[in-house]
């Protein structure tokens, strides 16, 4: 169990005053003691381990007895008990017990994870703070709400299956999830947001339009990239490029696996390896497979001496790296273990650093523009526990960041200690559709690995020096980034990004001047650039075909009849499936002219 949640259960000076106005961080802790309650007096026997609060929630993690598990009834009965305690407006009354008194009350409760926890509480600790509500009694902190009248809205959500303190070598627990607002309008509104979220997912609507897929016959956390969802990646790809090369940068590649000599000078197998997979024996040598391709691009500048005057230079690359996750983390495209960073390196002078950090977040800013991201939220992280470098070195480092962050008028959020172990970090983090920030961008500044791997350049002195290194990664990776686009757009994707641009509906498709004139009509658009397919089928009646192209996300269909054929002046009625208008005339010449326009444009959906 992680140490801060020891540190929650241990006492801090004097009993906690319920607050006037709580917090929903103590609103939704003290829902989470409300649910276990509940829980204790319908399952007689039940262990209870941990339940913080989380973002929009909460969680506990139980044991049943003899193996038991929870159903979708049982969180049904356990969130009716827990109403029943609402209206009973039980206190939370706080006591401060000596060590051992606190041991003994929770062996005789039978509860071991919280004696446990007793157990690995420093030796300074004499004193812990429990909490009770009825007969339910934990260790906590607090403080709590007065009493569990003020928990009137709140909702259980789901059963997971944890392991008991994140260790796949221990038991396995389970964690009910629920949420808790201030109002019943405010948790009508989160799950509204809750029901939005579940029909814009990503694996859903991935599989629902044909764009990639998971096997557990290829192995977890790797990722099959269909025809479809390859096309997107092709133009996402494609346009990554040629904003690189005009941003100055030079495209390079690298191999997916190296000897793991390299990752010891990168400090990688130091402060990585649980990340990193197992090596391999090649020719009595151990390989590794690449976590991240920075000591490949340090190689490429070290090949040859450099002049100050090359500086900076910028090494691109959309390398494919390997990382290991727990089999639990793993979400569709957003927890993976094989994925393609957009990943960059910088190496510059120390009179050229502010500026090229300042470029980089300039151009993460355009990047996530054309992608449709108007909002972003930014993160510095500071020097954490384990780290390279003296504490001045990172001072120094931490100021330039953020230096150029005030400069362009952002606002700016200090992440304590959560920096890269080689040097700070910029963060961003866009905002979608729903709110939800998801991580992109990040900005690393680095003065170790040129340390680790000699790199110098011969300044203007004629003598050699030290470059310093930025990382940096615009879109974070092709999968997640893919996933979080599709969820933005719940697969409505823009214009330029649609694998299929608009489909041609034929309503005689027995009329071979139909479906010839349908054909010509996809032709044309194909010649002009544009994806169009042709609907024609046989015995389909054309409300079937014009759903089927909704159903896909196709953003125009154009439909085409005998009526069409006999007018012969080449217009044909026009349909938006994005903005729900339809049966706008239009020339073809015009259509084909507004979707090119659309397209050059990249306007968002």
């Amino acid at each position: 169990m992680p140490d801060e949640e020891v540190d929650d259960a241990v006492e801090a000076g004097l009993p906690l005053e319920a607050p006037e106005t709580p917090t929903l961080e103590i609103l939704r802790h003290s829902a989470a003691h409300l649910m276990a309650a509940a829980v204790v007096e319908l399952f007689p026997g039940a262990q209870y381990d941990v339940g913080p609060s989380i973002q929009d929630g909460f969680f506990y993690n139980f044991q049943l007895p003899d193996g038991a598990t929870f159903s979708e009834t049982d969180l049904a009965r356990i969130e009716a008990r827990m109403q029943e305690l609402v209206k009973k407006r039980i206190p939370f009354e706080r006591e401060v017990l000596p060590r051992e008194e606190a041991g003994a009350l929770f062996a005789e409760l039978g509860q071991d994870f919280k004696v446990d926890i007793i157990d690995r509480m420093p030796d300074s600790v004499d004193r812990v703070g429990i909490y009770r509500t009825g007969d339910f009694v934990d260790l906590c902190r607090g403080p709590h709400v007065r009493d569990t009248g003020k928990l009137k809205a709140t909702r259980l959500l789901r059963v997971a299956g944890v392991y008991w303190r994140g260790d796949e070598r221990n038991q396995q627990l389970q964690r009910i999830y629920g949420t808790a607002w201030f109002s019943r309008e405010e948790l009508d509104a989160y799950l509204e947001r809750l029901a939005e979220a579940e029909r814009r997912d990503h694996r859903r609507i991935g599989r629902d339009l044909d764009l990639f897929s998971v096997s557990e016959e290829l192995g977890g956390g790797l990722v099959l990239w269909h025809p479809k969802g390859g096309l997107i990646r092709g133009l996402i790809e494609d346009h990554w490029r040629e904003a690189h090369r005009r941003g100055g940068y030079e495209q390079v590649f690298s191999p997916h696996i190296a000897q793991r000599t390299l990752w010891e000078t990168s400090k990688h197998v130091d402060f990585y390896a649980e990340s990193m997979y197992s090596p391999m024996d090649v020719d009595g040598r151990p390989y590794q497979l690449k976590p991240m391709n920075c000591p490949f691009h340090i190689l490429i500048y070290k090949d040859r001496l450099r002049s100050y005057r090359e500086l900076p230079i910028r090494l691109a690359e959309l390398g494919t790296v390997y990382r290991y996750e727990r089999s639990g983390v793993l979400h569709g495209l957003l927890r993976v273990r094989g994925f393609t960073q957009d990943d960059a390196h910088i190496f510059c002078r120390p009179d050229q650093i502010e500026e090229e950090i300042g470029r980089v977040v300039d151009f993460s800013m355009e990047m996530f523009r054309t992608f449709g991201f108007d909002q972003v939220s930014i993160y510095l992280s500071t020097k954490p526990e384990k780290a390279i470098g003296s504490d001045e070195q990172w001072r120094a480092a931490e100021a330039a960041l953020e230096r150029q962050l005030r400069n362009r008028g952002i606002d700016v959020v200090i992440n304590p200690g959560d920096g890269a172990f080689y040097g700070p970090k910029i963060d961003m983090k866009v905002h979608d559709a729903l709110g939800r920030e998801w991580q992109c961008a990040t900005v690393q500044f680095d003065f170790s690995q040129p340390e680790n791997f000699g790199i110098e350049y011969i300044g203007e002195d004629g003598d050699r020096h030290r470059p310093v290194m930025v990382h940096r990664a615009l879109l974070g990776s092709m999968e997640r980034f893919f996933g979080v686009l599709i969820e933005h757009y719940a697969g409505h994707f823009p214009l330029w990004l649609a694998p299929v641009q608009c489909v041609v509906a034929t309503v005689q498709d027995d009329v071979p001047a139909v479906v010839e004139l349908g054909e010509g009509i996809a032709s044309r658009m194909a010649a002009a650039g544009l994806r169009a397919e042709v609907s024609a089928k046989a015995g389909e009646r054309l409300g079937a075909r014009i759903r089927d192209a909704k159903l896909q996300r196709v953003p125009y269909i154009v439909v085409v009849g005998a009526k069409d054929v006999e007018r012969g002046d080449d217009v044909v009625s026009l349909e938006d499936t994005r903005r729900g208008t339809k049966g706008e005339a239009v020339a073809v010449d015009e259509l084909i002219a507004r979707l090119r326009t659309e397209v050059e444009e990249k306007r968002p959906s």
